[in-house]
């Protein structure tokens, strides 16, 4: 078979590209910029696609859209990253409108002038409360119209859709996927916060997983038992 994966650099996709190539597919990655403040991550996808060698990498330029996201902490400078364990309620900031939309539909054109079998991404059963398009009825409408868009079919893959982030880490190893090279901080340093929601949850899952966490997070960032008192336990 050969896939398109949408491939953020982040910890699902990671897992999912090694995933696929471990079936033994071919794969091409799609990064997108769509004006991310953490941009960090471009540069993770393509030292990731580099390490797992033979990937077909492209980036995406859709930055120049990004005024018409509106308010969102991803895209919009002015607006804070929301830090605490990931809740609705603190992450509705980060919500990027219609961002898997169009991720999706950039990565289905590619799959279509490539004659790939399946469109990949990595949305987990964890997302669903927060964000709208990273749940199973918007995948499954997605899917519909993907199947309406060209004369060549395509199947749209979503593997992760009832896993969550502890189930994702722990075939990461049984992979040994490249998660060490992976970002996840929406703060976007040179190293990740260990304080906004997706560092927080990136933490949970590779403790609860009991898999050793390879991320480098900033001095300050808070130790486990900070964590705690919060409401988080590993």
């Amino acid at each position: 078979m050969k896939s398109v994966v949408v491939f953020s650099g982040g910890l699902d996709s990671t897992v999912l590209l090694a995933k696929l190539i471990a079936e033994g597919r071919t794969c091409l990655a799609l990064t997108v910029d769509y004006g991310q403040r953490h941009r960090r991550e471009i540069e993770s996808a393509k030292a990731i696609c580099a390490a797992l060698g033979g990937i077909t990498h492209r980036v995406a330029d859709l930055g120049a859209l990004a005024p018409l996201w509106g308010r969102n902490s991803l895209t919009d400078a002015t607006v804070d990253v929301a830090e605490g364990h990931y809740t609705e309620e603190r992450m509705r900031s980060s919500v990027v409108p219609g961002r898997n939309l169009l991720l999706l539909a950039t990565a289905a054109a590619w799959a279509f002038a490539e004659r790939c079998d399946s469109l990949a991404y990595g949305a987990h059963g964890g997302d669903h409360a927060i964000y709208p398009d990273c749940r199973e009825a918007f995948a499954d409408a997605t899917a519909r119209a993907i199947a309406l868009a060209d004369w060549h079919t395509l199947a749209l893959e979503r593997p992760f859709v009832m896993l969550d982030k502890t189930a994702i880490v722990r075939m990461g190893a049984a992979l040994r996927a490249p998660m060490h090279l992976s970002w996840s901080c929406y703060k976007g340093g040179a190293e990740h916060c260990g304080r906004c929601g997706t560092c927080i949850e990136r933490r949970e899952a590779f403790a609860n997983a009991g898999v050793e966490d390879p991320t480098r997070y900033a001095p300050d960032a808070p130790d486990a038992g900070t964590l705690a008192k919060n409401g988080w336990k590993p």
